[in-house]
């Protein structure tokens, strides 16, 4: 998993995670800014993700890429 570089807004983090699982960015961070409305460590989480996830290599940039497979 990498922190998106295409898919970016803060960090990249619900970037990354949408790239990951192949789900659409905005999806992502609406869950995300929803699951705020929970009381929990959310925002502690996404900043240690932000920490721990490495930024996308430049050339993942322009390829989705699953698995070994570009598309």
């Amino acid at each position: 998993m990498h922190r998106s570089r295409k898919h970016r807004i803060i960090a990249g983090v619900c970037g990354g995670v949408a790239e990951r699982y192949r789900m659409r960015p905005t999806t992502v961070r609406l869950l995300a800014l929803l699951s705020c409305i929970i009381p929990g460590p959310q925002f502690v989480i996404y900043l240690i993700m932000w920490l721990v996830i490495p930024k996308a290599p430049k050339r993942a940039a322009r390829y989705h890429t699953v698995g070994a497979r570009r598309f």
